[in-house]
């Protein structure tokens, strides 16, 4: 989940969730929208209930994004975020309430703006903004994360890890 998120989570910065609380919303939405008859008219009203579903799958993801970074603060307060992995030095005070929601709300806040950032990437026609956003993501971190491979676990494994991954991309 770090590599996927830039390296951003174990940081707990801004935009530690990602664009993941949308991809969840996202999916989740549209499994609803095979169950629900309400939302299914929706889907076959064409441009205008598109958008109003596309409203729901943005209020889903706030939703599920203030869920996300709550229990990833609370896991970060206890100790417990990557396997008790300290994080004293990014919660200075960590009996504070008004604290815990400001993180929250800050981690909230940066899923939300990487959220407008993909649909103005895709309303200016560039392509599906999400997918580039999750691709510009996993490629930032790609060349870290690869030479972490060959300088702990030794070349000849990154030469699999590489020729694997050149095996799947064919």
């Amino acid at each position: 989940i770090n590599v996927f998120s830039g390296g951003a989570l174990l940081q707990l910065t801004v935009f530690a969730l990602g664009i993941m609380p949308y991809i969840t919303a996202s999916i989740i939405l549209q499994l609803l929208v095979v169950v629900i008859p309400r939302l299914e008219m929706l889907k076959k009203e064409g441009q205008a209930g598109q958008a109003k579903i596309t409203q729901y799958t943005r209020y889903l993801t706030l939703g599920l994004a203030i869920l996300q970074a709550t229990g990833i603060v609370a896991l970060a307060r206890s100790g417990q975020l990557f396997g008790g992995t300290d994080c004293g030095d990014l919660l200075y005070n960590k009996d504070s309430i008004p604290q815990f929601l400001l993180v929250v709300l800050t981690m909230v806040a940066g899923t939300a703006v990487i959220m407008w950032l993909g649909e103005l990437i895709t309303d200016r026609g560039i392509g599906n903004g999400m997918s580039i956003l999750i691709f510009t993501q996993v490629v930032a971190t790609f060349p870290a994360t690869m030479w972490a491979v060959g300088q702990d676990k030794g070349w000849w494994t990154f030469g699999i890890v590489l020729a694997i991954g050149l095996v799947i991309v064919a």
